[in-house]
């Protein structure tokens, strides 16, 4: 499940390489049960175990010396995210706010409970539960390095589709909404994708906006 990983490369980063590599395999098992299906590689996988795989390797790009919490944070940042739906929440302003501050908290419960299992220690389950609810955004340097991964991970692997059945203005609104979230070498890292020629339009019209 967890074949992308190089624990032995990561043995330098983490407290206990076995403990570490446990704690990926069951967040990996647990968003391969997302009935959403991708076949990515000829391999059928739950989409947010793709996800959580693509954001998990900006990490490891992004940060040269990546902490565990990081890196466990990253692995589970979406961790069984279709258990609570959009659709189950108001459509408007409000309950979208709701769902996505309910996402967030679900998700580090559920990373919390998985690593309390394992025996990590209380510094750093809050630590990675910080992460997880993205506190001190642009401030607190890991937090920012997810945020740039996910607003990776949506310009890379989600925007093309996303874009077709979005409204032009629309989009170029996320785009500059996105843009503002990232630091610099997030920004950097953006430029250097590999987009298609509709996705370049959209981007250049909101960055000159």
């Amino acid at each position: 499940m967890s074949e992308d990983v190089n624990f032995k490369a990561l043995s330098g980063h983490v407290s206990n390489i076995d403990r570490f590599q446990k704690a990926i395999g069951r967040i990996d098992l647990l968003n391969d049960e997302d009935p959403n299906r991708i076949t990515n590689e000829n391999k059928e996988q739950g989409y947010e175990l793709y996800f959580s795989k693509q954001l998990f390797k900006w990490m490891l790009s992004l940060d040269p010396q990546p902490s565990e919490e990081l890196l466990l944070a990253a692995r589970s940042q979406h961790i069984c995210r279709w258990k609570i739906p959009r659709d189950s929440y108001p459509i408007d302003r409000a309950g979208y706010l709701k769902w996505r501050s309910d996402l967030k908290r679900f998700h580090a419960e559920t990373t919390r409970e998985i690593l309390t299992e394992l025996g990590y220690d209380q510094t750093l389950l809050d630590r990675v539960e910080s992460l997880n609810l993205k506190r001190g955004l642009k401030t607190d340097k890991d937090c920012q390095t997810l945020e740039d991964g996910l607003c990776l991970v949506f310009l890379e692997k989600q925007f093309a589709s996303f874009s077709q059945k979005t409204d032009r203005e629309k989009m170029v609104g996320i785009l500059r909404k996105t843009w503002a979230k990232m630091s610099e070498k997030g920004r950097q890292a953006a430029l250097g994708l590999d987009l298609g020629e509709e996705e370049l339009s959209l981007v250049k019209e909101a960055l000159e906006g």
